[in-house]
């Protein structure tokens, strides 16, 4: 089962929530949730808010629906900011010009999932599971010597008596 919880028209350049939002992808909720509180990024604060509702959407499922969840065992299966509209906004510039700019926003989506646990194998499966295989072990690869270079002598011309 997966929970999600998105925040819209968050006023950020989607860039800039990204990197934060890279931060916390495959991370236990436990372990996000801390890293989002010690994050000094302007945007963090935003990200931890939609986190938190992302746990608690999936608890009020859990109860409304009779679901079987374990809010330890969540984990941040994917965190996205896509990128929302674009405000145009116009900046004075010299000589009676104007420059146009754009301010970002963006749509921050965290989606959670319950890591499984590994199923006990039966016991027609278990005995060929239990047994490990083989390590093949592999010896290094023996590199040769370089062949040394002879340097060639220089005939030295004979001395001149005088």
């Amino acid at each position: 089962m997966e929970f999600t919880a998105k925040a819209r028209f968050v006023r950020v350049s989607p860039q800039k929530a990204r990197l934060v939002l890279e931060l916390i992808k495959g991370k236990r909720v436990e372990a996000a949730l801390n890293t989002l509180a010690f994050t000094n990024k302007g945007i963090a604060p935003a990200v931890l808010k939609v986190l938190r509702s992302a746990v608690e959407n999936a608890g009020y499922l859990s109860a409304e629906k009779g679901l079987d969840v374990d809010l330890d065992n969540l984990y941040v299966k994917n965190a996205i900011a896509n990128e929302g509209p674009r405000m145009k906004r116009i900046r004075p510039a010299p000589m009676g010009r104007a420059y146009r700019y754009q301010r970002r926003m963006a749509h921050i989506e965290i989606e959670l999932a319950e890591k499984n646990k590994a199923a006990a194998p039966t016991d027609a499966e278990g005995a060929a599971a239990a047994t490990p295989a083989k390590r093949v072990i592999r010896k290094p690869a023996v590199k040769k010597a370089a062949a040394k270079k002879t340097v060639a002598k220089k005939k030295t011309a004979p001395k001149a008596k005088k």
